[in-house]
């Protein structure tokens, strides 16, 4: 009988992130809150894969010796670049969403993402097949933090390239600093993948390809499943959705009317705002819809003519233990998005 205990699965390390407590306040956002339970399961689940798609303002705290692995932007800018009101502390119980059919109250920032609305849901939809990949090449920056340097610092911009299973039914493949890792749902002690599963439980957290295809594209019914799947997660229940839709738009391809419907979606969040002029890790610049939580402002930006998705920043809007006024926290620039027939590869070229 083999003495080697059993791998959790992917639901038993879902189950277990889900469990283990998030670690006592300590004058910093509800974010890194989350970073230190994240780091918790890493430590438990040693020989799994790193997460392939890193959360908006979410860092990896260095209190032992771990990659970075954390998703985030910035750039210097305070607050008088924004529009509309900046939103306090967060109730713990989520304001809820518009009713149905009632479109939101007309401010600069619904405006915005409604004409960024109308553009997706004019483009083509792509025909993807279940054995291809999706691919998204950016220029990233994160930061880090640790117990005994709790200023946040900002890493150097470099590349990062994801490929991800458009069915969730094979490993993806994640190329940043050198380094490809494997995006499985199991590895080995050297990190290689020990079943040909990638994503076989995907979520609002995790999507797949299919997973976006299946999301409601009424507005109204989309915002109350992402307040449904992530109530009790992250720093508060309209930052979180914020962030949720965030991280969906920056690091998957999402088809048309999906796109449209997460950018309405979006309009009717409290607290959102534009930011008149906002930079990406690329040095484009352009118009941003944002929101402000614990001091920090979460931004997407988008060209400001074809109001493509250009990126995201995070600065910080005020002096905190962790961070300065007008101090970049992250920075991230989407430079292309397509879909391949394996990983390794970019969209239109083999090898």
């Amino acid at each position: 009988m083999s003495t080697t205990p059993s791998r959790p699965t992917p639901a038993e390390h879902e189950e277990i992130a889900r469990l283990l407590p998030v670690p006592a306040e300590r004058d910093r956002p509800a974010r890194h809150h989350q970073a230190l339970k994240d780091q918790l399961l890493r430590e438990f689940r040693q020989d799994a894969a790193p997460a392939s798609r890193p959360r908006f303002g979410v860092r990896r705290l260095a209190i032992v010796a771990v990659p970075l692995a954390a998703g985030a932007l910035a750039v210097t800018l305070a607050t008088n670049g924004a529009s509309g009101p900046t939103p306090g502390a967060e109730p713990n119980v989520a304001v809820a969403p518009g009713s149905a059919g009632k479109a939101p109250e007309a401010t600069p920032a619904t405006v915005l993402l409604d004409r960024i609305a109308t553009v997706a849901a004019a483009k083509p939809a792509r025909t993807v097949r279940d054995d291809q990949y999706i691919h998204v090449s950016s220029t990233v920056a994160w930061s880090s933090q640790s117990d005994a340097d709790p200023v946040m610092r900002l890493d150097t911009p470099h590349s990062r390239e994801v490929w991800l299973s458009v069915d969730g039914s094979k490993p993806g493949l994640l190329r940043e600093r050198g380094e490809e890792i494997p995006l499985a749902g199991a590895l080995d002690k050297d990190g290689r993948p020990v079943d040909p599963v990638g994503n076989p439980h995907p979520t609002l957290n995790s999507p797949t390809y299919r997973f976006l295809e299946s999301l409601p594209t009424d507005p109204d019914a989309l915002l109350k499943k992402i307040y449904d799947e992530t109530e009790g997660q992250g720093p508060g229940p309209d930052q979180e959705a914020f962030v949720t839709i965030g991280d969906l738009l920056r690091e998957q391809l999402a088809p048309p009317k999906v796109s449209a419907a997460l950018y309405k979606a979006a309009a009717r969040i409290p607290g959102v705002t534009v930011v008149d002029d906002a930079v990406d890790a690329a040095g484009r610049h352009g118009v941003a819809v944002a929101r402000v939580h614990a001091g920090e402002r979460t931004e997407w930006i988008f060209d400001r003519k074809s109001l493509e998705f250009l990126g995201e920043r995070g600065v910080m809007v005020e002096d905190t233990n962790w961070g300065k006024s007008g101090q970049v926290t992250a920075t991230t620039a989407v430079l292309s998005r397509g879909v391949t027939d394996k990983t390794g590869e970019a969209p239109g070229r083999k090898g």
